[in-house]
């Protein structure tokens, strides 16, 4: 990299975790965007190493940083897979910034959300509970089939992790729920069912089910279930490979650049 490099620049948080290195490497391998700074939590381990060293490689030249401050000032877009309380404070200082903001963070609250849109008011932010291609192509397939289906059609969401996620349901599946309860004309707030346990009594009709998997290194594996009176209908999506998302958020930073302020998602990114 060079005084005379004119590629967007880019800072990726919570470098440390198997997302942020994924997105290290991608970028690093891009000619369309370089990585200008990396951002870890304070007290990280990573806090003043040389990132490349820290990842098991060649030095880099690029500081682990944990004041996002400096580099947002200079970073065209900021590309965030963290925890809710770091991503919203982040949205506020990219919104300062004037960057676009990548947010891949799932488990935000509805507080967190209204923030996020505020900041949205003066910088681009584009979130989505999942970035690949194919999984918004099942969000948007979920919709039409629940559009088409009434409500004699039982309408269940399983999902399958890795033994380290945190939160639940996952944030693609919240994303399949919302589109199955906007095909059916109904709030998914009203009609959520979550972690049946015991003598819960009979199925409501109209409510739409969210069961999770947690296991192994299960890198994301969603199924929306169509379920009537003597038949089926089952979409599936199945990823093997975290580069996915990874290439996804790049392509979404990307994007991001020749937009308007305002909140969107990778519907917009993908023209769906």
């Amino acid at each position: 990299m060079t005084e005379s490099d004119h590629r967007p620049g880019v800072v990726v948080t919570g470098v440390s975790g198997r997302m942020g290195q994924m997105l290290v490497r991608l970028i690093a391998a891009s000619d369309r965007l370089r990585l200008i700074g990396a951002l870890e939590r304070p007290g990280h381990d990573w806090i003043g190493q040389d990132l490349g060293r820290m990842m098991g490689g060649r030095e880099t030249g690029i500081t682990v940083a944990d004041d996002p401050l400096d580099l947002f000032a200079r970073a065209h877009a900021i590309i965030d897979f963290t925890a809710p309380p770091a991503t919203v404070a982040f949205a506020a200082l990219a919104a300062q910034a004037r960057a676009v903001h990548v947010i891949g963070t799932t488990g935000l609250s509805a507080e967190d959300l209204a923030r996020i849109r505020a900041a949205a008011r003066h910088a681009v932010i584009v979130r989505a509970g999942n970035m690949s291609l194919g999984v918004n192509l099942l969000v948007r397939l979920t919709d039409k089939v629940a559009a088409a289906l009434d409500a004699d059609w039982d309408i269940e969401i399983v999902e399958a992790h890795h033994r380290h996620k945190v939160d639940a349901p996952s944030g693609t599946a919240l994303m399949l729920g919302e589109a199955a309860a906007a095909g059916r004309g109904i709030t998914l707030a009203g009609h959520r069912q979550s972690g049946r346990d015991g003598m819960t009594g009979a199925r409501r009709r109209g409510d739409i089910g969210f069961s999770a998997i947690r296991g192994g290194d299960i890198v994301g594996e969603h199924e929306v279930i169509f379920a009537a009176e003597g038949e089926r209908v089952t979409l599936r999506h199945i990823a093997t490979d975290r580069a996915i998302f990874a290439r996804g958020a790049i392509r979404a930073a990307l994007w991001g650049l020749d937009q308007k302020p305002g909140e969107y998602d990778m519907m917009d990114v993908l023209g769906l």
